[in-house]
């Protein structure tokens, strides 16, 4: 009996206007979709290896951080590139808003600016991708799927006449359930698998290990996505008798399921907890040094002109004020600076050490508060899971930065702690900057691990509706 009700619910879907509406949909948003954004990401690819090639070209020979007085504390002796990931052509996520490298300095981490801001006119119009689509377009589609299913059959009198006949009403609901997401999906799923081809056809790497199977996830949690909002469209269809009711309290739900709510959960965190930004931080930095620097340049002045008393020496010309200091000279400088030199460098790392702790705690205190706000809504909880599966998301992030970090306490134990403030002390010749480390992203697995809580949510959203989905329509008088 349950196959038969299937079977009328999938023909009854498949010769509607809606199912034209939502083949229509499918097969222009998603293969064409992939085909721009691969042709993105290979320009991004491009620009990353044209950096990655300049970076490797220069000659560490000629380098200004090879004469230790000459040093800029602003100047950037290595950068950490950031690398495009291939799953960026289905979830652009965070990397086009994150700096295209960190640049190591004397002074902190510089931050390069991000693909967004050389952007074309055309993201004006929005940037458009398949999280994006499945998030915003198919769960609307979704709940215009099924906001009638019960409440259509009610007003026109056919659900008394059908539970008349002794039909059992979970059979009837799973009916309804079961053929409206299988008439759904399959038009989903048919243009998922052209536009792969697609992708494959133009040189996708799909068959790589570390790629098929989170393409895999990310179908998976976009069709579990789908079913939440089935559910949602189920339940009001159960709770209101009129359809034009039911479709009005629907579109409502998913203005602010998808589009207000994610938002306000990180606008009520900024207020609540507000954190620094990263130019601020950097700006802090260099103010300090700066100060250290001119602190370090009088006292270098004083032993210089004590050393000279001492020594009884003078001017060669008075009228230009020269002075011709020999190496002896300038070891006893060298000695009396050294320990001036030092208490610097500890006091900037313990102040950048300082700076640095606040600044992460404040702006993970932040970015928790809005990321739990924001999972009252399913829409939160899919886009924090198809982003990580991508690479593209929190993790990605995260990962990004603490990488540079670490980059940068490895430059500051070999180099920077080995370059002088004094203008005019003359040491050893610096070191070259070791090679920036590889970002390595986290397994499938671990991201499973990382991304639980999200996937139970998701779950207990799709669970939790279908239960009182049938509890309601169990009580309700037919």
């Amino acid at each position: 009996m349950l196959i038969t009700l299937i079977q009328k619910e999938v023909m009854h879907h498949i010769l509607s206007a809606r199912f034209v509406s939502l083949l229509v949909m499918c097969v222009l948003l998603i293969p064409l979709n992939f085909h721009i954004n691969y042709h993105r990401y290979l320009q991004r690819q491009v620009d990353y290896q044209e950096t990655v090639k300049d970076e490797n070209d220069k000659d560490p020979a000629e380098q200004p951080w090879t004469r230790r007085q000459t040093t800029d504390p602003n100047l950037e002796v290595s950068k950490l590139i950031l690398k495009p990931t291939p799953l960026s052509v289905f979830a652009t996520g965070l990397e086009s808003a994150l700096p295209s490298y960190l640049g190591m300095t004397r002074n902190g981490i510089q931050r390069g600016e991000a693909s967004l801001s050389t952007a074309p006119i055309a993201f004006l119009l929005g940037h458009l991708d398949f999280v994006f689509v499945v998030g915003t377009v198919f769960s609307l589609l979704a709940l215009l799927f099924t906001f009638d299913a019960v409440a259509g059959e009610r007003e026109a009198g056919t659900l008394r006449v059908t539970l008349a006949n002794a039909l059992p009403r979970d059979i009837f609901l799973w009916s309804k359930l079961i053929g409206g997401y299988l008439v759904f999906i399959a038009p989903f799923l048919v243009s998922l698998i052209i536009g792969l081809l697609i992708l494959v056809w133009q040189g996708f790497p799909l068959a790589e290990p570390d790629i098929f199977p989170r393409t895999l996830y990310l179908i998976d949690i976009s069709l579990l996505y789908i079913a939440v909002f089935f559910a949602i469209g189920a339940v009001i269809s159960i709770y209101f008798d009129s359809s034009k009711t039911a479709l009005i309290v629907a579109f409502t739900i998913w203005v602010f399921a998808v589009l207000i709510l994610p938002r306000i959960g990180f606008l009520a965190a900024e207020i609540v907890a507000p954190a620094p930004t990263a130019e601020s931080v950097y700006k802090e930095k260099a103010a300090q040094r700066a100060e250290l620097r001119a602190t370090l340049e009088t006292e270098r002045n004083k032993i210089m002109f004590k050393l000279m008393r001492e020594s009884q020496i003078i001017p060669e010309e008075t009228t230009t004020g020269t002075f011709h200091l020999d190496h002896v000279f300038l070891g006893k400088m060298n000695a009396e600076l050294a320990p001036l030199e030092e208490a610097a460098r500890l006091k900037y790392r313990d102040f950048v050490a300082e700076l640095d702790g606040r600044y992460r705690r404040e702006r993970k205190h932040r970015d928790e508060i809005g990321i739990n706000l924001s999972r009252i809504t399913p829409t939160s909880s899919f886009i924090f899971l198809a982003t990580d599966a991508t690479q593209t998301g929190q993790v990605k992030r995260n990962t990004y930065f603490q990488t540079g970090n670490r980059y940068y306490d490895a430059l500051d134990a070999e180099m920077f702690s080995k370059m002088a403030e004094g203008a005019l002390v003359e040491t050893e010749e610096i070191p070259s900057p070791p090679a920036p480390p590889p970002i390595v992203a986290l397994s499938l697995g671990e991201t499973l691990q990382h991304a639980a809580l999200d996937l139970l949510l998701l779950c207990f959203f799709a669970g939790g509706l279908i239960i009182l989905t049938f509890l309601k329509f169990f009580r309700t008088d037919i």
